[in-house]
């Protein structure tokens, strides 16, 4: 039997623009949406350093992961879209920061742009609850 998917808001982080929640589960996977560099007031937080901007969303997503009772190592995908990959080598230090020797399945895009002005990066992902 399939079990209902569950769409999730956590305290803490930036309430998503109209109809789209934080994150679903999805049996045991949780599927997080695309998560922006804003604090919880709508401002972005890193200014024009994708590596400040990269460590805040990955915070974000740290978040929300333990909220819903998994762990980073159980990140299985991220999706990263970016427009600049100049920038590229500061999001990775981010990244290596966050999940130490875990690495998940990645993918990344340059984009033309992103809907919070200011962003320089966007992430998604796919993590197995445990």
């Amino acid at each position: 039997m399939i079990q209902p998917l569950r769409a999730l808001d956590f305290p803490g982080v930036a309430q998503p623009a109209p109809h789209y929640a934080d994150a679903v589960i999805a049996g045991n996977l949780l599927f997080v949406s695309g998560l922006l560099p804003l604090d919880m007031q709508g401002r972005l937080v890193g200014g024009n350093d994708a590596g400040a901007q990269a460590a805040h969303i990955l915070g974000i997503l740290r978040h929300i992961v333990e909220s819903a009772g998994s762990s980073l190592e159980h990140v299985a995908k991220l999706t990263v879209f970016m427009t600049d990959l100049g920038q590229r080598a500061a999001v990775n230090a981010a990244r290596i920061a966050c999940f130490g020797a875990w690495r998940p399945a990645s993918t990344l895009v340059q984009v033309s742009g992103l809907i919070a002005p200011g962003a320089l990066l966007e992430i998604d992902a796919v993590a197995v609850l445990t």
